[in-house]
């Protein structure tokens, strides 16, 4: 089997920036047929959301999608919770990780994985407010010296 094409819907870089991501999964996504259609055209926000695991079973709260136009009567609440997709021997590894303190499940992206629809769901540990200060100035640091690098090659 060749490379599956993976394209893109939604991303989270929020996450990155209020949380140390430790540990990425792929989760598949039980959707109806006309949230995949909204999923084609791109309209989806995972900002807000965040994952949690009920009785052994992974959901994600607080993704929007968008309500698909020629829907009608089929379109669900853009806002229901999704039952995540995972091996039992995953969801079990990553309760024990939960249970450390100070770890959460955060959406990281939405895309398709050939004609799946996928989501990559991050272990995450919150990020003190002086660590964000310490990304924000790094990055600066970074921006200006690619700007001299740039200015002395010209």
């Amino acid at each position: 089997m060749g490379a599956e094409s993976i394209k893109l819907i939604a991303n989270n870089k929020k996450a990155y920036h209020d949380y140390f991501i430790e540990d990425t999964y792929e989760a598949g996504i039980s959707l109806h047929g006309t949230e995949v259609k909204s999923l084609r055209m791109g309209k989806c926000s995972v900002k807000e959301s965040f994952v949690r695991i009920e009785n052994g079973e992974v959901f994600i709260y607080g993704m929007h999608i968008s309500p698909y136009e020629k829907g009608n009567i089929f379109n669900k609440d853009p806002m229901r919770v999704k039952k995540l997709l995972m091996h039992r021997y995953e969801i079990n590894k990553i309760e024990g990780k939960i249970a450390e303190k100070g770890y959460t499940l955060v959406p990281l992206k939405v895309y398709f994985k050939g004609s799946l629809v996928k989501v990559s769901i991050g272990l995450a540990k919150g990020k003190k407010l002086y660590d964000k200060r310490q990304d924000i100035a790094k990055k600066d640091m970074r921006r200006e010296a690619e700007r001299e690098f740039k200015v002395r090659n010209l």
